[in-house]
């Protein structure tokens, strides 16, 4: 069958997105292979492009701080106060009720050794879980699905609500898959040259690439009717706010109310790369963020989750600890996380705030190693070796 390179483009762009071994995706298909409610479940919400950490969690009460930041510096009258020293930026009020009702807790300080302040190389540092030294083309949750997935009979997914899956889900033999929702990819995927494209090649044995790659876009349109109808199942109920990232984690919050196998989601927001007028476009962003992660809790909470799901927020650098000459903040270096669910055995302030009398060349000196933080939720959270998954034992934390 012929058909034009574009939408064999555009097909090949669908299926290498959601690109998983037969058996994985045959399995979808099968009964039983649901989870029921209790299941633990990972949001990973990336923060991209570097997001100002010491403009999120501010130290109000450090004099080092305002001597920096003249203009860009928020005040204890101006930003949301946890304590004396510390405080939120003050569109994340919705975030500043959780973290008072013990809903959320943060981490100071995060990186890793040797940083790299080019976005896609210390992207990929994250997402891969790698030394700052060394290449790995497998992502931490790739990973972890091809060590949950060998040789069991109820395979463990991920989804990513974007449109391209990200190094952190792609492992060497299982991937996620990507989607921005299921009736898109359920429409696209039942467009009729893909069909008769998956339908001409059914028999495919792998013996070539190609035939490989049109075995893959015929388990697309099975994986697309499950994740479909299992999306249709519960819906969510919230009121979400009407922004992309308020669509995302309604979509996310559908999934898990219904019986979809589903333990890691993986969702973006950005860009944060706030070298000129910083003020103006994180308040944009953190608003989108308070509002979008504030109706999901309330939803998860409505629902009976909130146990049961563990949202946690990175970004691959923050920014230098002084203002620049253009109202923003160029790349920097250690960063916090946020750490969101009912599940939390720590709340608050984990760790003590960035050290501003021990910098190195200007910027922040990470103290926990953002690896550790994987350990902790691949191992405590996910039941997985994190060992094996990481190539080497991390510390295990105590937040959850």
């Amino acid at each position: 069958m012929l058909i034009q390179r574009r939408k064999f483009l555009q097909l090949g762009s669908l299926a290498t997105a959601s690109m998983m071994v037969p058996q994985l995706l045959q399995a979808f298909n099968r009964k039983g292979a649901f989870v029921p409610q209790g299941n633990k479940v990972v949001v990973v919400l990336q923060l991209s492009g570097g997001n100002d950490g010491l403009n999120t969690v501010i130290p109000v009460g450090n004099d080092i701080y305002h001597k920096l930041r003249p203009q860009l510096g928020f005040t204890k009258d101006k930003a949301l106060l946890l304590n004396d020293d510390a405080a939120l930026h003050p569109a994340l009020s919705g975030l500043h009720s959780l973290y008072a009702d013990g809903g959320m807790a943060i981490l100071n300080s995060v990186g890793y050794p040797d940083p790299d302040r080019s976005h896609f190389r210390s992207m990929d540092i994250w997402q891969s879980a790698s030394n700052s030294n060394e290449i790995v083309q497998t992502g931490w949750l790739g990973r972890y699905l091809d060590a949950q997935c060998n040789h069991c009979t109820q395979p463990t997914q991920a989804l990513e609500i974007d449109d391209v899956l990200s190094l952190a889900l792609k492992g060497a033999d299982q991937k996620g898959i990507a989607l921005k929702d299921p009736r898109r990819l359920y429409s696209e995927s039942h467009a009729r040259y893909f069909k008769d494209l998956a339908q001409a090649h059914h028999e495919a044995q792998h013996e070539r690439p190609v035939d490989y790659l049109y075995k893959t876009m015929s388990a697309t349109v099975n994986s697309a009717d499950y994740i479909f109808e299992q999306s249709k199942l519960r819906p969510a109920g919230g009121d979400y706010p009407r922004t992309e990232l308020g669509n995302n984690l309604k979509t996310i919050a559908s999934l898990i109310f219904s019986e979809i196998n589903t333990k890691v989601y993986y969702v973006s927001l950005g860009s944060f790369d706030t070298h000129v007028g910083q003020q103006g476009q994180q308040q944009r962003l953190f608003k989108e963020m308070d509002d979008a992660v504030t109706e999901f809790v309330k939803d998860l909470k409505a629902n009976n989750r909130f146990d049961d799901v563990l949202l946690v927020t990175f970004s691959e650098f923050g920014r230098r600890v002084a203002q620049n000459a253009s109202g923003g903040t160029d790349h920097g270096t250690a960063n916090n996380m946020f750490l969101v669910g009912g599940g939390l055995q720590q709340k608050g302030l984990i760790n003590a705030l960035p050290d501003l009398q021990n910098l190195k060349d200007g910027d922040l000196q990470y103290e926990i190693d953002f690896k550790n933080v994987y350990a902790t939720i691949l191992h405590k959270w996910l039941q997985a070796d994190d060992a094996a998954i990481l190539g080497r034992q991390y510390q295990h934390m105590n937040f959850i």
